[in-house]
This record gives structure tokens, C-alpha cells and sequence, in this order.
């Protein structure tokens, strides 16, 4: 098991964790350059009402209040989407390293679209438009029929 995927497969897990209290599967973790998990979050989008919870953003704003800048330079994001547009941003604002992603935001959509589920209010850019400058590794192939699963039982519990 690689790095990647041993931060992934936590991912994951912190995915179905969302998925087990309410939320949509989503799970991040911000690891240093020596490979230690600094933090973890997952989505809690339904559980604390607000549709900007998302894990990226809870990792960005962590980052900026315990790191220097020269920490948050060199570290990764692992999580299991790719950066929304306002993850992305805060990713970029607050100066963090490297992310690898489990799933591409398009794919999502695709998704979801397949489901009837409405779209997302924001476009599913690509996290290297955003943030031209930053090291993108994604999707990793080997998670994406685990995380098709969870956002295939997220879509039946609202009736897609």
C-alpha cells in the first residue's frame, strides 16, 4: 500500500462516516511532508446546516490557524472529491501544498446527473483551473468504483 493510498483509504472511511450521520460522503485529511495526518474532517454539510461544511474548507481554515506558511507550503490534502471551486480557493488563499483526490469533480456530476439529482449551484472546474500552480494527483482510479458506491447510496436516501 502506497502512501496515497493508505491517506485514501482513511478518506474513505471518513467518507462513510458522513454517509452513516446524514451527509454526503465526503472525507479530507491534511498530512505534513514528513507523511504524519495533521488533521482530518468530513462533510457535515446536513448535520451542521450549513452548505459551506465541507472538509476541504474545515482543512484550510485548520491550516492557517496552526501552521506557518512554510508548513502549509509542504503539505498535502488527501480527500476523496476534487476541490470545489470555494475549497479550491481557500486551498489557495491560505497557501497550502500538494493535493491528491480520489474522484474528479466532472465524474461527480455525471453522476449525479444518471441519478436525476439536480446540479450543483457551482461549475465542477477542474481544481488545476483554480489553482494552476498547485500539484494535482487525479482521480486515482482504484477509488473510484468505492466512492461511486457511496455517492450511489447518498443519491437513493434523497430519492435519486
Amino acid at each position: 500500500m502506497t502512501d496515497h493510498d493508505k491517506h485514501l483509504a482513511r478518506c474513505v472511511e471518513l467518507a462513510r462516516e458522513a454517509l452513516a450521520a446524514g451527509d454526503d460522503p465526503f472525507g479530507s485529511l491534511l498530512v505534513s511532508s514528513e507523511g504524519d495526518v495533521l488533521v482530518e474532517f468530513r462533510n457535515r454539510e446536513q448535520t451542521d446546516a450549513d452548505p459551506t461544511a465541507h472538509p476541504e474548507l474545515d482543512i484550510a481554515t485548520w491550516a492557517w490557524r496552526n501552521l506557518d506558511a512554510e508548513q502549509r507550503a509542504s503539505s498535502t490534502v488527501y480527500t476523496t472529491g476534487e476541490h470545489c471551486p470555494m475549497c479550491a480557493a481557500a486551498h489557495g488563499w491560505v497557501g497550502l501544498g500538494a493535493i491528491v483526490f480520489a474522484v474528479a469533480s466532472t465524474q461527480l456530476a455525471e453522476w449525479r446527473t444518471s441519478w436525476g439529482l439536480p446540479g450543483s449551484p457551482v461549475a465542477p472546474l477542474p481544481v488545476s483551473t483554480v489553482l494552476p500552480g498547485t500539484p494535482v494527483t487525479g482521480p486515482v482510479a482504484s477509488y473510484v468504483d468505492p466512492m461511486f458506491a457511496l455517492h450511489e447510496q447518498a443519491a437513493r436516501r434523497v430519492g435519486g
